[in-house]
């Protein structure tokens, strides 16, 4: 759901997160009930995201592969002051897969730092008797501790321009550089990430938003407000995402300005940026983090879906998945010209795009005069949704990293 929205830290910095109970027993592939479970490749995922920050592109793509194989998520490290050696929390999640957290003891230099991870990472190999696997990366910083890995086949799943974005680690260039050459399949989130990709790999493929579309068409018949939302007045405008250094403040700040009797919710995290330069009129409205499951509702009591992204170098290769998410509530969008929301859903004439204040004020008048049946625009979105789905994009990536086992099996 929440686009591509990473939260970057590098290998050796401190990050703040939930516990993971740790789990009764080791999770054997016996555990999967399924009769594939012993003959496919586990899949290990190393990644820069929480699990349980918010639900997007991992949590999709890897709760579908744990349907099928073992699936271990491993995050970036915890530092603790009173953790003197190193140690691994993992727990099974719900949907099967197997999250690991590494803490490790603070103070440590890089180099000790990696080299703690890569002993917890074969600590937890051998614990879990993980022998043929697939490596599959969502972080370049992850290279240092898994060089020595001997995987049947490497994945990066490159989500975002990760080196744009705030905070980035200066060696996350070089890193992903490493990773390339060592990478036998190069998936990218959306069209202008793929070409900016294709010509440096020779398998690169761009598999950009999917959706779960029965999930968000729930918010076409749904009535019931939300309890912080219910004494909002209409009209409504709505954002959910990460709130940080890629939403464009100034341009809420004038929309709300612009119309006062306008209302503007606002829902997600704010991260990397300090939430008190967030502009705060009475018609602006933050309702904090909410999660996968409550989104339908919200979004139903809402008027116009916003993207009102900054443009920037940190949005310059993204490809938000609530694009499609808004569409499949049957909410009308106005966008920035984020170049993946232009191409295809502006050129499709699914979303209005916007810049400046005046248009994007224009835009919203222009969609809340429309009727969205009687113009035929909600049909023709159900028409362009019909064949996107998070499941055929995790059959068609599950197909290529098959093929390429097979490859490299001959």
């Amino acid at each position: 759901m929440f686009e591509q929205e990473a939260k970057i830290n590098n290998s050796v910095t401190q990050v703040a997160s939930r516990e993971v109970k740790s789990p009764q027993k080791q999770m054997s592939k016996a555990d999967l009930g399924t009769s594939n479970a012993q003959l496919l490749a586990d899949l290990v995922c190393l990644c820069h995201l929480r699990w349980n920050f918010v639900y997007q592109r991992p949590q999709h793509l890897l709760s579908r592969c744990a349907k099928e194989r073992r699936v271990f998520l491993i995050e970036e490290p915890i530092f603790n002051a009173n953790n003197s050696s190193g140690r691994l929390e993992i727990g099974k999640c719900e949907s099967g897969v197997c999250v690991v957290v590494p803490h490790l003891p603070e103070g440590l230099s890089e180099e000790e730092a990696i080299a703690t991870q890569k002993s917890l990472l074969d600590e937890l190999f051998q614990q879990h008797q993980i022998q043929d696997y697939i490596l599959w990366y969502y972080t370049p910083m992850a290279i240092p501790f898994t060089r020595h890995l001997e995987p049947q086949v490497v994945v990066y799943d490159c989500m975002d321009e990760l080196s744009a974005f705030k905070g980035a680690s200066p060696i996350l260039r070089e890193r992903e550089v490493e990773l390339l050459q060592r990478a036998d399949l190069v998936y990218t989130g959306g069209q202008s990430l793929y070409e900016a990709k294709r010509d440096r790999h020779p398998n690169v493929y761009a598999f950009p938003s999917s959706i779960e579309v029965p999930h968000f068409a729930q918010a076409r018949t749904l009535t019931a407000d939300p309890a912080d939302q219910a004494n909002i007045p209409h009209p409504r405008l709505g954002f959910f995402g990460v709130i940080d250094e890629r939403m464009d403040i100034e341009l809420l700040a004038g929309i709300a300005a612009a119309r006062p009797d306008w209302h503007l919710v606002i829902i997600g995290p704010v991260v990397k940026i300090d939430p008190n330069i967030l502009p705060r009129p009475q018609n602006i409205h933050y309702l904090g983090g909410k999660s996968y499951q409550e989104l339908p509702a919200y979004i139903a009591g809402w008027d116009v879906a916003l993207l009102p992204f900054a443009r920037n170098e940190s949005t310059r290769f993204i490809s938000p998945t609530k694009t499609p998410e808004y569409l499949a509530a049957g909410k009308p969008v106005v966008s920035t010209s984020i170049r993946d929301v232009v191409r295809p859903y502006g050129q499709e004439g699914l979303v209005e795009i916007a810049d400046t204040v005046e248009d994007f004020v224009a835009a919203v008048e222009k969609v809340m005069a429309r009727n969205p049946e009687t113009s035929g625009w909600l049909s023709r979105v159900d028409a362009f949704l019909a064949n996107n789905s998070w499941d055929r994009t995790w059959a068609h990536m599950n197909q290529l990293i098959e093929s390429q086992i097979s490859v490299k099996k001959t």
